[in-house]
């Protein structure tokens, strides 16, 4: 199980975050696509599967900010 860390952020740094993990996620869904593509099933389930992952993180993040 991963360890739980604690983080205080400011507003400005917690959108700065999230606006990097967009690109991030952006990265994998379009690497996503590509590998769909190619017709590389094991690469589409690992890229969606970051892709959705950050997803989660930047709502995560986003439900702390007002």
């Amino acid at each position: 199980m991963a360890k739980t860390i604690k983080l205080s952020l400011s507003e400005d740094e917690a959108e700065m975050l999230v606006d990097a993990l967009e690109a991030d996620m952006e990265n994998y869904v379009e690497a996503a696509k590509e590998a769909r593509g190619n017709n590389q099933r094991e690469d589409v389930k690992t890229f969606t599967e970051a892709a959705e992952r950050i997803g989660a993180l930047i709502e995560r993040i986003r439900k702390e900010l007002p």
